[in-house]
This record gives C-alpha cells, sequence and structure tokens, in this order.
C-alpha cells in the first residue's frame, strides 16, 4: 500500500536550488528530497533521545552492581549466549523441528 502524500511548497535558497537542479535528475528530486527530509528527521530524534538519556539515564549503576566492569559484562553476555544460543548443528536442527 502506498504512502499517502501530501504536495507542500517550498523555497529553497537560489545557490542550492540550482546545485539541486545539477546534481539530481528532474524526476528524482522529489525523492531525494524526501529521503534527505527523513534522514535528518532521524538525526534530529536520534539526538534527542542521547539528550534524554543524559538528562535521565536508562541505566543505574546501584541497579546493577554485578555490571560495573567490563569483565562482569563479559561473563554477562557469555551466560546468555550459552543459555538461550543453541551449541550446536543437532541442536539448531532439533529446535527448527519442534518448531515446525
Amino acid at each position: 500500500m502506498a504512502k499517502a502524500s501530501k504536495r507542500v511548497n517550498v523555497t529553497f535558497p537560489v545557490t542550492l536550488l540550482e546545485e539541486l537542479r545539477t546534481h539530481v535528475p528532474r524526476r528524482e528530486r522529489n525523492e531525494f528530497i524526501v529521503e534527505a527530509t527523513e534522514k535528518l528527521l532521524k538525526q534530529i530524534r536520534l539526538k534527542k533521545v542521547l539528550e534524554d538519556l543524559r538528562r535521565e539515564p536508562a541505566w543505574s549503576d546501584e541497579d546493577h552492581p554485578d555490571l560495573m566492569t567490563v569483565e562482569d559484562v563479559n561473563h554477562y553476555v557469555r551466560q546468555l549466549r550459552e543459555t538461550a544460543l543453541p551449541r550446536s548443528w543437532d541442536e539448531i536442527v532439533n529446535e527448527a523441528e519442534q518448531s515446525g
């Protein structure tokens, strides 16, 4: 299903518009502008999330005293991998057969 679209009127500085016309073919300009806008909005949203996390971190050392060092984190990740992931090809095949 196609996304709903709406036409807008945008004013560009003359030199920027000339450069756009030089580098982007006429029939590709709309898509180029939409993609550039999406990319910049994604950066803005990410920056906001990071700023919010600086003000109110999602992680507290007090909540996770068992993960204070790199070694602690490595041990934790290793345990997750060992318990969550199959360790042999037979286990992978068996899991696939059981799930359908």
